[in-house]
């Protein structure tokens, strides 16, 4: 229980704060952010978490932690709402709901500022004048309507660059039966290609009804027009484009669109699903599972929504609610879309009837995302407690640390180092290092260097509960003696290998401790030690690689780090380089005689 005294402190310097929007931070005995919360009327806020009002157990949880708190004073509570999602995105705190990371969403990127646009995958949301769909919910789903769109609009699907590839290459056979416009023979000029985008546009907006009307509208047109080729390439892509639809879950009549959300809330954990309907029909959805210490009040999900929303290149008129929230939270969601993004949106709460029957449906979908993550962490966790007590470990290692050791001979000496969090390799906490303190392929001195230089940065990512070394009982004692000098207290196994370089044992440094009999820590241990020497080869690799490239070519008297990269997009690779003529060297923009003379003679005498 807190101490009255701090209680006491909180709760006074809360009820001195003005009542206008802001931004409060919540931060833990060690000084860091736990909650960012934002409200209109910050001292009516901040002050219900310090009083004796009753509160969820989560909320409860968090107040407990509360050491002290900051704030930010803002004009409106729009303004608020956007720092909010700024902070969290800073300081990703525990007890907040976060989205993930923008970077890890599939979108489908149209390069419409492009003389020739193109339909593309992407996880990278850019500022480039391009317009962006989605995010989806997964590769998959994307990369099925980019195929879709392709074959519908007769677009390229090859990698050839318009207009500087036009005429450079013959018809491929998606031309020649139909399938692509084939810019690359002239066949299409840019006025028309670009026309085509239109529709594409607007079927990736989900619009299927609109783009329907407009290729029947077309297909008549041609067919009045004795234009019967055109008029069946028509007919084929509206057929293409309904047998996507078919595919969708049919909700409602054909011209509805909306967005649904709905939330499942538990003690253990809460899913927030939401479904996409386009012409009545589900064309994708995403469901949102937060562990047990996320605050998930009607409030933390309003600026979630918002975060979610303004990544969005399409926003329907309509978002229909299951969630009961608020005038006040409805008027905050309505009135930052319309300033971030520019659309009247209407937040729906039905109450009976068609829209009710959906939102109960959508929740019902989320409580069944809900009990199947905690059926997987239960899985997860009842390895992690096998491993816990085979090891004799005093606590059970959420977080597991594995190194291993990479080089060809004495060169490009590599250590890599991967993360697990909750059994579930965690990439944001993967590490490499290029061994700085030996010359010689010497596994222990490297290793020792690795995680000495992993220790020193702990504070940015802290130490985990358990290191896994791929080695034996030499590789265990060294790092042993290495953590006993550093004053580290995180115990340390090795992975040992059989004959045919398979996980055997696991070593404490002098004895073994089989793993054959527990087939979940088996495998556990199996995919750690394919991963951590996946990751770790694969790094030195590039590495060698990037080395290899270019100090052949800056060896090459005149020839720098630029001339080098030149030379390399022109020929594409090395070897088609060593075999050009002098000539053909030189003819390369930026390249001089002289240069293609030394490059010529560098090759010609190694």
């Amino acid at each position: 229980m807190k101490d009255k005294n701090i209680l006491d402190s909180l709760r006074e310097k809360a009820n001195r704060l003005p009542l206008t929007p802001g931004v409060y931070i919540m931060y833990n005995e060690l000084g860091k952010v736990i909650y960012v919360g934002k409200s209109k009327a910050l001292k009516n806020r901040v002050s219900q978490y310090f009083n004796e009002s009753p509160k969820d157990i989560k909320t409860s949880k968090m107040v407990g932690d509360v050491r002290s708190f900051d704030f930010m004073l803002t004009d409106t509570e729009i303004e608020a709402l956007t720092l909010e999602n700024k902070l969290i995105k800073l300081y990703q705190p525990k007890y907040n709901i976060l989205l993930k990371d923008n970077k890890n969403y599939p979108y489908i990127k149209v390069t419409v500022n492009e003389e020739y646009p193109r339909v593309l995958f992407t996880r990278k949301r850019l500022s480039d004048g391009a317009k962006y769909f989605g995010p989806y919910s997964g590769a998959g789903k994307a990369m099925s309507i980019i195929k879709t769109t392709e074959r519908a609009f007769a677009l390229p699907q090859c990698k050839l660059n318009f207009p500087q590839d036009i005429g450079k290459s013959r018809p491929c056979i998606y031309a020649q039966i139909g399938q692509c416009c084939a810019p690359c023979a002239g066949k299409i000029s840019s006025g028309e290609y670009k026309e085509r985008f239109s529709d594409v546009l607007t079927f990736l907006r989900g619009s299927y009804n609109d783009v329907k009307k407009s290729l029947t509208d077309q297909m008549m047109y041609a067919s009045e027009n004795l234009m019967f080729e055109t008029a069946a390439l028509m007919r084929d892509r509206i057929k293409t484009l309904e047998l996507l639809w078919q595919k969708q879950k049919i909700l409602t009549s054909p011209d509805a669109e909306y967005d649904i959300v709905a939330i499942y809330r538990s003690e253990s954990c809460s899913c927030l699903a939401l479904y996409y309907v386009r012409a009545g029909a589900v064309i994708d959805s995403d469901n949102f599972v937060f562990s047990a210490e996320k605050i998930t009040d009607n409030t933390e999900i309003i600026s979630f929504l918002c975060e979610m929303y303004s990544h969005r290149e399409y926003i329907p008129s309509t978002v229909v609610s299951g969630i009961d929230f608020d005038e006040e939270q409805m008027s905050v969601f309505c009135d930052y879309i319309k300033e971030t993004s520019g659309v009247n949106v209407k937040l729906k709460i039905p109450q009976r009837g068609e829209l009710k029957s959906l939102c109960e449906m959508v929740e019902s979908n989320a409580q069944l995302h809900a009990v199947q993550y905690l059926a997987d962490n239960e899985k997860d966790n009842s390895v992690l407690v096998k491993l816990a007590q085979m090891l004799a470990l005093e606590v059970v290692p959420e977080n597991i640390e594995s190194i291993d050791i990479s080089n060809y001979g004495n060169d490009n000496i590599t250590a890599g180092i991967i993360s697990l969090k909750n059994a579930k390799f965690n990439k944001k906490g993967y590490r490499t290092y290029k061994i700085r303190t030996t010359d010689v392929q010497d596994d222990y001195l490297s290793m020792c260097e690795a995680l000495e230089r992993r220790v020193a940065h702990q504070d940015e990512q802290p130490l985990p509960d358990l290191f896994l070394l791929d080695g034996g009982k030499g590789h265990v004692s060294v790092v042993k003696n290495l953590f006993e000098r550093l004053g580290v207290y995180v115990p340390v196994f090795g992975m040992v290998k059989d004959e045919f370089h398979k996980t055997r044992t696991l070593t404490d440094g002098e004895n073994e401790i089989s793993i054959a009999k527990e087939q979940s820590v088996f495998m556990l241990i199996y995919k750690i030690q394919e991963e951590v020497h996946r990751f770790t080869v694969s790094t030195m690799q590039k590495a060698k690689s990037k080395k290899l490239t270019r100090s052949s070519l800056e060896n090459v008297a005149g020839i720098g780090q630029k001339k080098a990269a030149i030379l390399l997009a022109h020929f594409k690779t090395l070897t088609a380089l060593k075999n050009a003529a002098k000539d053909e060297i030189a003819e390369v923009k930026g390249v001089s005689a002289k240069d293609a003379e030394n490059i010529r003679n560098y090759f010609d005498n190694k």
